[in-house]
This record gives structure tokens, sequence and C-alpha cells, in this order.
């Protein structure tokens, strides 16, 4: 895995220098990483990547860090300047960040539809599902965002753009069935992009190469390939040739195993009834 990398937002001077104080105070009362740890209920590794500036603090650990390391204020007056990204969490961001430079993006899922093709009503579903709830305020800031990123389809032609979707997906109906429909004819709509491919993997299929989960993909100006695995509140960066390569030949080898595209047209026009 390449310096910096890993599942964690890419660092920022505001980050760094949240990171700094908090290592400056550590040593100052003489304690470990994992002593801090202890004192504040998190681990070692947490602390590291705080002080590195890889993680952002939330507001438990400044709370915590205070009182374990004498309550001078620095750390609550530190983290007021930290940079955020509204809608966005922490662990996506670096993701996020590359997706903007990609020229080639892959996206395999099996559990929603992918964030760059969601509708509104479909998205503020999902939005309202989280767990713990969301505030009003959170669901327009992350909506915000997720149309944010979703302008990377029309402002950027020059980039490839392959989407692969499992049928169930559809079928579960989240949101309700107008708002599947909705889901639908978007989809439809999208995959008239030139630079946008979408395949729809059937319910029914003998062998499937995408048994280990979602998969994204995506290739620098440089041509460096990137690999993200987002789990239960947290997102791994691969950039490791060797982990990306296995992940880029289970792709390669579903979309041999889903519809073609003209196929995957036909099936979303027969869920319409059109």
């Amino acid at each position: 895995m390449a310096p910096g990398i890993g599942g964690e937002p890419e660092s920022s001077d505001s980050l760094r220098t949240f990171g700094a104080v908090v290592q400056a105070l550590r040593e100052h009362h003489r304690l470990t990483r994992e002593e801090l740890g202890e004192l504040v209920g998190f681990s070692k590794h947490t602390i590291a990547s705080i002080e590195l500036g890889r993680r952002m603090p939330d507001l438990d650990f400044v709370e915590a860090a205070e009182e374990a390391l004498g309550n001078t204020g620095a750390l609550k007056r530190a983290f007021k300047h930290l940079e955020r990204q509204p809608g966005l969490a922490a662990w996506f961001r670096r993701w996020a960040e590359l997706e903007k430079l990609a020229i080639t993006l892959y996206t395999y899922e099996c559990r929603m539809v992918p964030g760059l093709l969601q509708t509104e009503a479909y998205a503020r579903q999902l939005f309202l599902d989280e767990l713990p709830p969301l505030t009003d305020e959170q669901i327009e800031d992350s909506w915000a965002a997720r149309a944010e990123r979703q302008r990377l389809l029309w402002e950027r032609p020059n980039t490839s753009f392959s989407f692969i979707i499992e049928e169930q997906v559809l079928l579960r109906h989240t949101g309700g069935r107008e708002v599947t429909r909705g889901v639908v004819r978007h989809l439809l709509e999208v995959s008239e992009l030139r630079n946008v491919e979408i395949q729809i993997m059937p319910l029914e299929r003998d062998s499937h190469a995408g048994l280990h989960g979602p998969i994204r993909l995506l290739e620098t100006p440089k041509h460096k390939w990137f690999a993200y695995h987002e789990g239960q509140e947290c997102g791994l960066l691969m950039s490791d040739s060797n982990v990306v390569s296995v992940v880029q030949s289970r792709y390669a080898r579903m979309r041999s195993q889903a519809l073609s595209i003209a196929g995957s047209r036909g099936l979303l026009q027969r869920m319409l009834g059109d």
C-alpha cells in the first residue's frame, strides 16, 4: 500500500496541525499512544491516525483527550478549525477526491443503486433509513454531496464509467414502486451517455465472480489504479498493485457474466412495462 493511502481521509493542513497538538500534549505528559488510548477509550492505532493527520477526530475524542491532557483548551480550539466536507463520511473523502480526477471508473453493487446513479427520491429514502437517525440538516448535506458527485457523469465526458448492478437491487423496491420506477427510468437515461455503460447481473447465474461483495475501481490520469471497499462504518482504499489486480480480474469476469449492455437496457425497459 502506498504511503499515506489507507482507509482514512487524505491528510490536510488542519488535520496535521490538530494531530501535532495532540502529539505534543501527549509527549508533554509522557504518555505512549497506547496509554493515551486507554485513558480516552480509543485504540493506539486511532491515536496514531489522528496524530498523523489521517483521521478526522470526533467530539467524543476531543472532550476525552482534553481531560486526559490537562484541560488546556487547546484541542477544543483547534477542533473548531478542522476542514470538513459535509455529507461525506470521513473514510470516503479520499475516494471522492480521486473520483474527480479518474479517467476510468468501475462500480459493482449488490446492496443498493450506486450513489452516482441514484435519484433524489431513492437517495433520500436511504438517508431516512440511516441508523442512528440523521437530522434534517445532515440529510440535506448528504443529498447535496451526492448530487455534486453525480455531476461527474455529465461534466467528464472523457471518463469511462462502467456499472454492474444486481437485478435484486431493483426488485427490492427501496422507497416504494414509484421510486424504483424513477430509478429505472434514470438508469435508462444515463445509459444513453456515450461514456457510461450499465449492465444488470441477473438473479440466476450458475457462476458469479462478485461474491466477495461490492467493487469500486478507478484509474488516474497517470494510469495508477485504486480499489475501494466499504463496510460497516469504515472504508478501505487500496493501491497495492497485487490487490488491485485481483479486484480488476473479478470485475472483468463479472462483465462477461452480467447481461450485455443491450440486454440490460431491455430488462430495464421490461421492468417499466413500457
